[in-house]
């Protein structure tokens, strides 16, 4: 039989190829249930050797959905990141982890920069919204706080998730792990250790999450009788390096230093690195979110790991059944790891 171009091969031509019913070849192409194995194999084989393409508007006609995800990330630190030649792990483990869920169910999971600034972020999602219409938002953070951006999803009737801790404010899933605990964590294994001179480089009081993580990293730090030191960073190599090189030429200079991001305690090891101090004999030092990179940094760091593509893929199924009629589910936590590798020792005596 000869067909047309490819870009007129309709659905009712898979369906008669593989002889089977429309309604049988829209189960398998949405990866719904029902169909025998062997049926659902020559679908599939119809689909590929007619090189049908679904087309999404059509699908949303049918079924009131787009069959789309959309992602939202932070303009600012993302493109910073990029422009510098850090890449951005948080993104590759975001897409990794929503591409993949969303795959296994026929959805296609979208990806944005939207500025951080309140009534910006709203316009712009505004835009998004004028021309596509994504079945659901993730939320990440900073957005996931943007009170006026969630109004604004609300009144829309646009579902979405929030990467991040519960707001009572906002009435959406948080999809979180415990911050607070994960710093707890870091500082008992230090102080397992034999360390008592344990700093804190924190992230960005933009980020909720950096606030959970202080209030962990005190309430260890109390519960051992020790003196905490905390101070910001922003998340940035320069910045903590100068911060590094302040607290490292210190009389009472810190045994130990977490970090709240893989980049700023790699920009620790290079100073001490400069100045001379052996990691870990006379510095140890743990960092949260535990990218490829950590691996491969000298030595190779210990880490809490943050659970981001999980986290994403739970935000996208969740929105994926809610797009398909599902009940909502509340906040959902996801664990994180303390991985231990080579930049913790004994404290020096």
């Amino acid at each position: 039989m000869t067909m047309g171009k490819r870009g007129s091969i309709t659905i009712e031509d898979v369906a008669k190829a593989a002889g089977v019913s429309r309604q049988t070849v829209s189960r398998v192409m949405n990866n719904k249930p029902g169909v025998k194995p062997a049926v659902r194999e020559r679908i599939e084989e119809a689909i590929a050797d007619l090189g049908y393409v679904p087309n999404l508007a059509a699908r949303r006609m049918g079924g009131a959905r787009s069959f789309l995800i959309m992602a939202i990330n932070d303009r600012q630190r993302t493109i910073e990141n990029w422009s510098a030649g850090r890449g951005n792990d948080w993104v590759d483990q975001m897409l990794y982890g929503g591409m993949l869920a969303c795959e296994k169910r026929g959805y296609h999971m979208l990806f944005e920069l939207v500025d951080t600034e309140p009534d910006e972020a709203v316009r712009q999602v505004r835009r998004v919204l004028s021309s596509l219409q994504p079945d659901g938002f993730i939320l990440t953070q900073p957005h996931s706080e943007n009170l006026a951006l969630a109004d604004l999803l609300t009144d829309l009737k646009r579902p979405f998730v929030r990467i991040g801790l519960p707001n009572e404010d906002i009435d959406a899933a948080a999809i979180h792990m415990d911050e607070a605990a994960a710093a707890e964590t870091a500082v008992r294994h230090l102080t397992d250790l034999g360390h008592e001179r344990i700093a804190l480089m924190a992230g960005s009081a933009e980020y909720r999450g950096s606030y959970y993580r202080k209030k962990g990293y005190r309430a260890a730090m109390e519960e051992a009788e020790l003196t905490p030191l905390i101070e910001a960073a922003e998340f940035h190599f320069e910045n903590a390096a100068q911060l590094a090189k302040e607290w490292l030429s210190r009389d009472d200079r810190p045994t130990a230093i977490i970090a709240e991001n893989d980049e700023m305690a790699f920009a620790i090891l290079h100073v001490a690195d400069a100045m001379g101090i052996e990691v870990p004999k006379s510095l140890s030092v743990i960092s949260f979110e535990d990218t490829p990179g950590v691996r491969f940094s000298v030595p190779p760091l210990t880490a809490i790991r943050q659970p981001t593509a999980a986290m994403i893929a739970r935000g996208c199924e969740l929105l994926m059944d809610a797009a398909e009629g599902g009940a909502p589910e509340g906040d959902q936590v996801v664990p994180f790891e303390l991985i231990e590798r080579e930049t913790t020792g004994p404290a020096p005596e």
